[in-house]
């Protein structure tokens, strides 16, 4: 698996991040006791299904590295692996944090992701 994933964040919700040092999750993560994050071929899809149209989102890259045994891959229903962390996320870990902006379709546009 890569060490490299990543999270698709509201730009609010990140800068609530940037000020308190860590991010605790988005509502669903909290609701669900864990962030939800994508590798770079599950993210495009995590976009479209639960982001369509949305703007005003960053797409953050992490260090899966520097998670540590908090970071578990787990089975979603149709039994692809996502990453999970039970933890806050510490900025540390983080590598970058760019738009997803929406392009001319109404489908985001993802940079280049580290696979």
């Amino acid at each position: 698996m890569s060490s490299i994933i990543y999270k698709i964040v509201p730009a609010t919700l990140w800068q609530d991040a940037l000020n308190s040092g860590e991010f605790k999750g988005a509502s669903i993560d909290l609701t669900d006791g864990y962030i939800h994050l994508s590798t770079a071929e599950q993210a495009p899809g995590t976009a479209a299904r639960y982001f369509a149209g949305q703007e005003g989102l960053l797409l953050v890259a992490i260090d899966a590295e520097k998670l540590g045994d908090k970071l578990i891959y787990e089975a979603s229903p149709s039994g692809t692996l996502f990453p999970h962390l039970y933890a806050p996320l510490s900025l540390d870990a983080v590598l970058w944090a760019k738009p997803l902006p929406l392009g001319a379709d109404g489908a985001h546009l993802f940079p280049e992701l580290d696979r």
